[in-house]
């Protein structure tokens, strides 16, 4: 077995999955805090290609795209093409929702979307009571303002759905194992790049003449493009999407928690109340035997 995927297969048995979903999870808020500082400097598009472009690259060598597009069936090329579609629009919307409105809001409406997933898959009255809490927890840890940048709700409303969108495809992106979700991972990133190619770059080569601006870039996509990504797929090839959608509850205590430690903002008794009943939500609920 060549070592790439001997590396990803036993990564994923080695770990339970919960644990490569807590990295992802940290990551879901370090690489976009890192974005928004570059937003002045590289410009928003500028700063979505550098993310694409970067995640690209890293992938490319030992998940080999051009090989995986060209061995996969019609089916298989429809979805990543679906899923790099998805990876380049999305993370776009994102950064312009960012730039004109709070994150508390962009990262509730992205939430939203993954409760008609969780929803969906609930069998039990204890599932229920899991997803209550955990729900309850998020709007208490978020302090929603609504804005009046119509523009802004636009672009964190497309977010939060093709966020929906990225859990769906992903999920079938990871069957059959880590290492051939990593491999279609890698794919999708590089079409995901010819999608952003056109619009991005004009932006982008603005900070080519500056070397720390271009490693702040690589280091916003391996941050938010690469370590959650492979981690995502690690997850997914072990939890059910029902779990793994109910557990993306936990991404606003992650953002507390990042936010006590590198942007010192101690949170309040509100906030730790908040983040027990997420926890307490994600303890309680129980996945079905089957994915």
């Amino acid at each position: 077995m060549p070592p790439s995927k001997w590396t990803f297969n036993s990564a994923a048995e080695v770990l339970p999955p919960h644990s490569w979903f807590g990295v992802s999870a940290v990551f879901h808020y370090l690489g976009p805090s890192f974005a928004v500082l570059l937003f002045p400097a590289v410009g928003v598009l500028g700063v979505a290609w550098f993310r694409i472009a970067s995640a690209a690259l890293v992938f490319a060598p030992f998940t080999k795209p051009w090989r995986t597009i060209r061995d996969a069936d019609n089916k298989a090329r429809l979805l990543l093409v679906g899923l790099g579609a998805c990876l380049a629009v999305m993370n776009t919307s994102f950064y312009l929702a960012l730039d004109r409105l709070p994150m508390s809001l962009v990262a509730a409406m992205e939430f939203v979307g993954t409760i008609g997933i969780a929803l969906y898959g609930l069998r039990s009255r204890r599932n229920v009571i899991a997803l209550a809490l955990a729900i309850l927890g998020v709007f208490i840890l978020i302090d929603v303002k609504w804005s009046t940048d119509p523009l802004g709700l636009f672009w964190a409303t497309l977010n939060g759905a093709l966020f929906v969108g990225y859990i769906i495809l992903g999920h079938k992106a990871a069957e059959g194992g880590a290492s051939g979700g990593v491999e279609r991972l890698g794919a999708a990133m590089a079409i995901a790049l010819v999608f952003l190619m056109p619009i991005g770059l004009a932006q982008a080569i603005k900070a080519f003449g500056a070397v720390e601006l271009v490693l702040a870039g690589i280091g916003v996509g391996i941050c938010s493009s690469v370590i959650p990504y492979v981690c995502d797929q690690l997850a997914m090839s072990r939890l059910p999407r029902v779990t793994f959608a109910l557990l993306l509850a936990l991404l606003p205590a992650t953002a507390t928690i990042i936010a006590a430690i590198v942007l010192a903002q101690i949170p309040t008794l509100r906030d730790v109340f908040g983040v027990a009943l997420v926890m307490i939500g994600v303890a309680a609920h129980k996945p079905p035997k089957t994915a």
